[in-house]
Order: C-alpha cells, then sequence, then structure tokens
C-alpha cells in the first residue's frame, strides 16, 4: 500500500514544489489580476509623463476702439464707389502681460455687437492673432472684415486675450511678426 498523497494546501504537494514561494505572494496580486484599465492608465502615464504640458496664459485687454479704417489704408478699399461685402474697421487697445518673460502666439478674443447689440462676426469670438506679448502693456492693433451696411458705432465686450508660454504654431521669421497691413495701422498717421 502507498502512503497517502499531502493535500493540495501542504507545502509538500507536488505542484507546490515547482513554484518558486515569494514573500510577496501574500501582499501582491499577480500582474494578470490588475484590471485592463489601471494596466491602460499607467502605460498613458509613463508614455505622457516626459511631454510638459502648455497651458494658455489669460492676459488683460483695456483701452479698445474700434474704428472704420482710415481712408487712405489699402483694407479700407478705397477705389470701390460702394461698399461690397464687406467695410474695414481697426481695432486698437492694449494688453497687458503681467509675467516676467513673453506669452507667445497671443490671440485676441472678443464680442463684437452693431448698434442694436447683435454680435457683428457671427458664431465666432476670436478675433486675430497679436503674436507675441513681451512683458509689461503692448499696443496691438487689428483689421477687422465686418459685414457691409452693419449698423454703427461697433462696441467690444469681454474682451480678453489668450496666449502661451511655449510655441504652438509655426514660427514667422523674426521680423515678421505683423503683417505690413497691422504694422501701418499701429504705426500713428
Amino acid at each position: 500500500m502507498s502512503p497517502p498523497e499531502p493535500a493540495l494546501s501542504s507545502p509538500n504537494h507536488p505542484e507546490n514544489r515547482l513554484k518558486p514561494r515569494s514573500p510577496f505572494a501574500q501582499i501582491a496580486p499577480p500582474l494578470g489580476a490588475l484590471p485592463k484599465g489601471l494596466a491602460l492608465l499607467l502605460a498613458l502615464l509613463v508614455l505622457l509623463a516626459p511631454a510638459a504640458p502648455v497651458w494658455a496664459l489669460d492676459l488683460a485687454v483695456t483701452d479698445i476702439t474700434v474704428e472704420p479704417c482710415p481712408a487712405t489704408d489699402p483694407g479700407a478699399q478705397p477705389e470701390l464707389k460702394r461698399p461690397s461685402g464687406a467695410s474695414c474697421y481697426a481695432l486698437r487697445g492694449t494688453v497687458s502681460n503681467p509675467r516676467s518673460q513673453p506669452v507667445i502666439d497671443t490671440d485676441l478674443f472678443a464680442v463684437i455687437s452693431d448698434r442694436s447689440g447683435e454680435p457683428v462676426l457671427q458664431n465666432r469670438t476670436r478675433v486675430g492673432s497679436i503674436g507675441d506679448v513681451p512683458p509689461g502693456e503692448s499696443s496691438f492693433a487689428l483689421r477687422l472684415a465686418v459685414p457691409a451696411g452693419t449698423p454703427g458705432p461697433l462696441v467690444v465686450s469681454h474682451a480678453k486675450a489668450r496666449g502661451f508660454k511655449a510655441p504652438v504654431r509655426v514660427r514667422a521669421g523674426a521680423d515678421d511678426e505683423l503683417l505690413p497691413l497691422e504694422q501701418a495701422l499701429l504705426d500713428p498717421l
């Protein structure tokens, strides 16, 4: 008669002798037991951890004016005797950057309304790009194409500028920040 087989829970059972015993076996479950969602989250954290996020920075905008472009401005289309599809307006103001570094790729957001309170730029609040803003206060000017026949005066509300700590767009040359027409708007007549 042969001796009885040891119970499965016994360390002398043949299946238990083949498996190495780890001191962590009682503490941590095997890797296959982790939920798939947790494993995916850990993998994403490892992949995305080296990339530093580029957060948007809000800047204060003051002294905003909207006025028709001067007759000598090429955007005013002085050669046309009657308004075609749009009228040229110049939006000017001051943006304040309290940081010690420049704010890059800054966009201007605002709601521009006509005399009756209707928005002039339908379904959009991004007015345009004002480029890089150095520390301190800086003036800016943008040209707007407003539908012809819009009743004036135009009113600007909820104006703010938003930029970044690092470039988020393809960069122009060092001297190409402003288009010639925008530069002409900034230069006094």
